[in-house]
């Protein structure tokens, strides 16, 4: 069975099938095995969208969920991929062109702000694959 990454937040508003959610800091982030890829543990509260799984209204205490393996692709998107990018920009110049140091350097970090706009313009696809889930508690 898939494990499951969950914290415990209220609904701000709701819209159709989709509750905007305010996820709440608790102590149980310390416990968490994914507390190192989650950035909720290092702020104070962060909101998002999830589809909800029983009808709710704002003010609503809930639970919101996401597969593990979709944070797991999330931090492989969000920051090895465009290490990875930048690195190989980098060797690759710095094999196959005497250019300066700066010059390589600018190129990487061209490279990165290419990969993110990439990323970007395929954010509706990336939304639909990675879905939070809400339910009551």
């Amino acid at each position: 069975m898939e494990e499951l990454i969950r914290h415990e937040g209220i609904v701000l508003s709701v819209k159709g099938d989709s509750a905007h959610v305010q996820i709440v800091q608790t102590s149980a982030c310390s416990a968490c095995k994914a507390r190192n890829m989650c950035m909720s543990s290092e702020s104070q509260a962060k909101e998002m969208d999830a589809v909800m799984t029983e009808p709710m209204q704002a003010g609503d205490r809930v639970e919101v969920e996401v597969r593990e393996h979709l944070a797991w692709r999330a931090v492989l998107l969000a920051y090895i991929l465009p290490f990875v990018v930048m690195m190989v920009v980098i060797a690759g110049l710095d094999y196959f062109t005497s250019w300066s140091e700066a010059i390589v350097g600018t190129l990487a970090l061209c490279s990165i702000a290419l990969y993110y706009l990439i990323l970007n313009a395929f954010r509706s696809k990336l939304q639909k694959q990675f879905t939070f889930t809400a339910r009551k508690i």
